[in-house]
């Protein structure tokens, strides 16, 4: 018996349509950050990892990004799954470091 409603596929390449939106959003907030903590660090003196933590999380978010959109190009339904996949974990990782950068960058700016 088929279950009703939406089916995989497209529940996936609705997926894709939100994920692809947010993730390059999401490279412009880590851009930002890295020039607001570069200002901080410049008037402080100090020094932090945040800075690193976010560009590799802009290359993340990147990532999820670009396979999102390939994976609405894709002709297979597999294709699209796997796709579909890593886009996923890479914004899952993406938005997880962001939350560890937010803590590194508090407890730098509260030295």
């Amino acid at each position: 018996m088929k279950p009703h409603g939406p089916s995989a596929a497209v529940l996936d390449e609705e997926t894709c349509r939100l994920i692809c939106p947010i993730s390059s959003a999401m490279v412009g907030v880590c851009l930002t950050g890295i020039g607001i903590l570069r200002v901080v660090m410049a008037v402080g003196r100090t020094n932090t990892v945040a800075d690193d933590l976010l560009s590799l999380d802009a290359i993340l978010f990147l990532i999820a990004t670009l396979t999102s959109y390939f994976a609405l190009r894709v002709g297979t339904t597999r294709r699209l799954h796997l796709m579909e996949r890593v886009a996923d974990i890479a914004f899952i990782a993406a938005m997880s470091l962001m939350t560890a950068v937010c803590v590194v960058m508090t407890y730098a700016m509260s030295r």
